[in-house]
C-alpha cells in the first residue's frame, strides 16, 4: 500500500494570499516556509461576517497584519488552535487581543510521556509552552457561527492534543498536522506517540469527510484513501524496522542511515525521532525489547 502514497507538492498559494479553498473557508499562508513547514503554515477564516480564525500561526506581524487584514469589516468570534506548535499557536494571543476574541481548542501543551533520566527539553522543540486557551474542547464539543459550525475530532499522536476540526455544513476536515497532502506527519517523542497516531488515522479513515484543508500544503481530495496509504506506511516502516533488528541489534542512527537513503540533512533529526517513536511503541507492545527504558541512544533488538 506504501508504493501508492503519492505526495502533492503543488505550490497553489503565495504568503500572505487570501484564497478561497472551499465554500465559506479562506486561507492565507504565513511566510514562515522551511523543509518542516513546506510553503508555510495554513491559518483559515471560517464563515463570513461572524468568523472564527483557525490556527493563527506563528507570531509574526506581516502575517497578523495579512490576517487581521482579511477578516477586516467582521467579526471574529473565536481564534481556533489544533495544536500547541509554535508555528501554529504562537501568534494566537495577539489576534485574540487585537480581535477581542476567546482562544479555544487544543488544550495547553502536555506530553504523552515525561523525559526520559538523562534526556533535555531539546527534545521538545518547536513546543509553544506559553500557549493556553480560553476554552480547551474535548472530542465531538465545538463552536458556531452564522451557517458554520467547528467540532474537534480528538487526533493524538503528531501532539498529544492534537486536534481535527469537522465543519458539517462543508463537508471537509481541517487536518491540522496530522494529514497533510505534501508530506507525512512528523511524530517525534516525547510530544509525539505512534500508537495515538495510528490510532487517529484509523478514527479519520472511519469518518465520512472525504476532503481535507491541512496545516501545510494544498488541499487534499480523496482523503481517507490518501490517510489509508499514510497508515499502509507507517505499518510498512514498522515492518522495516522490526525486519533490520532480527538481522542484529541496532541503534537509532544505524536505522535511519538505513531505511530512509538519499534523506535531506536537515531533516536527520526528524527521521531519528519518527524511528525512536516507532521503537517507544514495539518496546511497549512487547515485540522490541532494549535495556531499560527506550532512549535515543539505546541499542534496540527483537523481544
Amino acid at each position: 500500500m506504501a508504493d501508492d502514497l503519492v505526495f502533492d507538492t503543488t505550490h497553489d498559494a503565495s504568503p500572505g494570499e487570501v484564497v478561497e479553498v472551499a465554500e465559506n473557508v479562506r486561507r492565507i499562508v504565513a511566510p514562515n516556509g522551511s523543509p518542516f513547514t513546506f510553503t508555510g503554515t495554513a491559518s483559515y477564516v471560517v464563515g463570513r461576517g461572524v468568523v472564527a480564525i483557525v490556527d493563527p500561526g506563528p507570531d509574526d506581524a506581516r502575517h497578523r497584519a495579512r490576517l487581521l487584514g482579511a477578516v477586516s469589516g467582521e467579526t471574529v468570534s473565536h481564534v481556533v488552535v489544533t495544536h500547541s506548535h509554535m508555528d501554529h499557536s504562537e501568534g494566537a494571543a495577539a489576534v485574540s487581543a487585537a480581535t477581542g476574541a476567546p482562544i479555544v481548542g487544543a488544550a495547553a501543551h502536555a506530553r504523552f510521556r515525561r523525559l526520559h533520566d538523562g534526556e533535555t527539553g531539546a527534545l521538545d522543540a518547536g513546543v509553544h509552552f506559553a500557549y493556553q486557551p480560553d476554552q480547551a474542547l474535548a472530542d465531538g464539543e465545538g463552536i458556531s457561527g452564522p451557517g458554520w459550525s467547528l467540532v474537534a475530532v480528538a487526533t493524538p499522536g503528531h501532539t498529544a492534543n492534537h486536534l481535527c476540526f469537522a465543519l458539517p455544513e462543508s463537508r471537509l476536515l481541517l487536518s491540522g498536522d496530522h494529514v497533510m497532502a505534501w508530506s507525512t506527519s512528523i511524530v517525534a517523542p516525547p510530544d509525539g506517540a505512534m500508537g495515538p497516531y495510528v490510532a487517529s488515522l484509523r478514527k479519520l479513515i472511519e469518518r465520512e469527510e472525504d476532503f481535507y484543508l491541512p496545516g501545510h500544503g494544498p488541499a487534499l481530495r480523496n482523503a481517507r484513501t490518501f490517510a489509508r496509504h499514510l497508515l499502509g506506511h507507517r505499518l510498512m516502516r514498522e515492518t522495516a524496522i522490526r525486519a533490520r533488528l532480527a538481522e542484529g541489534p541496532r541503534r537509532i542512527p544505524d536505522l535511519v542511515a538505513e531505511l530512509y537513503r538519499g534523506l535531506d540533512p536537515r531533516l536527520a533529526k526528524a527521521a531519528g525521532l519518527s524511528v525512536f517513536a516507532h521503537l517507544e511503541d514495539l518496546v511497549e507492545r512487547g515485540i522490541v525489547a532494549t535495556d531499560g527504558p527506550a532512549l535515543l541512544d539505546g541499542l534496540y533488538r527483537p523481544a
